[in-house]
């Protein structure tokens, strides 16, 4: 037999998600029902939509649009601020229970997963009649729907749960994307994107047959490796497994937009130092140490620049992470007033790997200082231990009390 892979989305996640909340505390209406959307807070400049619902959709709302632009399609639009710590809940109790059904899943999204449905296809009159059971239970259990696309390939199956929505369970075999994926619109591509589908339809490429049918060296010439993919999902090229053990973390990092433009040095220190704790706090949860560090600003005007350095050695210090922004910021920031702050770290190790020092940077000077790292270690240590129990306002820094302008 085949392998049989299952794509499985929440539809509509944040605003599912919030509506089952909203409902649990007494509401009278259910978001899922009426004109809304789940959005960022305009004031933070953060509004644009990130959930909407079936009604909403009648009015072309999309994801990803301003508020304000959806206001104007749709000025008695119900909206709600995405819980975070809700929405994590909700798909761990979705993994967890779709992992006991079958452990082989490779979760790829807060609200989205492959399921290898192989190694389970005997305990199930078919993989169609499978789904569908899969469906109604967690709408039975848990309060709302899913898709599941059902396919011998990962893209393929992908684009199956894209199929029409709510709650419903359809397949996309290699043997029938001449019929159900060629005729559609080109940008319903999976990770086909709108400067892809400008370039395509350039070439009078306007639907997925037509990529599917091009000469591959044209699409190769326009848009390089990208082009070369497109056109294998076109064709339900796709060899890649389900990979149920998650690679290795790459990078930590965190941004932010700031409330008020930093117009000066000490208005970007502190949302700096404050992304610095964040970031320092995740590696030290996540039992790894930086051993590179960048920092990025997109000014008021939109340009972006950044700027990263290797460190002598790794760590998963708040101070020296903040310490080491600083610095970079100095050197690539020129005056013009800034929108965004971000660091990122990479070259990650385990906190228990060895570390390379350099006999010309071991002085009488760094030897007194190891104890002093050691406790500010375990002070970093026992400070999220404090935010994880009781909140991340339970211990803040003194700075972030004296003004609110820009504050984390």
């Amino acid at each position: 037999m085949s392998r049989i892979i299952f794509h499985i989305d929440v539809n509509s996640a944040y605003l599912s998600w919030s509506a089952i909340k909203r409902l649990e505390e007494g509401a009278d209406y259910d978001l899922r029902t009426i004109p809304s959307i789940i959005c960022g807070d305009s004031s933070k400049r953060h509004g644009v939509v990130l959930a909407k619902s079936i009604p909403a959709k009648k009015f072309h709302i999309v994801t990803g649009e301003p508020v304000v632009n959806a206001f104007r399609k749709c000025p008695t639009l119900v909206t709600d601020a995405p819980d975070h710590q809700l929405y994590h809940q909700k798909s761990q109790q979705l993994m967890e229970f779709l992992s006991s059904i079958c452990p082989d899943i490779e979760q790829v999204s807060i609200d989205e997963c492959y399921m290898d449905y192989t190694p389970i296809s005997q305990m199930y009159p078919s993989a169609k009649e499978a789904a569908e059971w899969i469906k109604d239970q967690v709408r039975t259990r848990f309060g709302y729907t899913v898709n599941i696309g059902i396919s011998d390939r990962k893209v393929l199956a992908k684009m199956a749960s894209d199929f029409k929505k709510p709650n419903l369970v359809h397949t996309l075999f290699k043997s029938e994307i001449k019929e159900k994926m060629w005729p559609l619109p080109i940008f319903s591509l999976y990770m086909c994107g709108k400067s892809s589908v400008d370039a395509l339809r350039k070439l009078e490429i306007l639907t997925i047959g037509d990529l599917a049918n091009a000469d591959p060296e044209i699409i190769f010439a326009h848009l390089k490796s990208h082009g070369k993919q497109l056109w294998e999902y076109a064709n339900g090229i796709d060899d890649s497994m389900v990979v149920t053990e998650p690679e290795q973390q790459k990078g930590i990092g965190n941004s932010t937009t700031l409330s008020k433009d930093a117009e000066t040095r000490a208005d970007a220190l502190r949302p700096l130092l404050a992304l610095a704790d964040s970031v320092g706090s995740r590696l030290r949860e996540a039992g790894q140490m930086a051993g590179m560090i960048n920092v990025e600003i997109k000014y008021n005007t939109f340009q972006t620049v950044s700027h990263q350095t290797t460190l002598v050695t790794p760590t998963d210090s708040s101070d020296v992470i903040y310490q080491t922004a600083c610095e970079l910021f100095d050197k690539i920031w020129n005056g013009t007033p800034i929108r965004l702050l971000g660091i990122r770290t990479a070259k990650l190790q385990t906190c228990d790997a060895p570390k390379q020092m350099s006999l010309f940077d071991y002085t009488a000077e760094k030897a007194l200082q190891a104890p002093v790292s050691e406790k500010q270690h375990k002070l970093d240590t026992a400070l999220d231990a404090i935010r994880s129990k009781y909140g991340n306002t339970a211990v803040i820094r003194g700075s972030f009390l004296k003004n609110k302008e820009n504050a984390p």
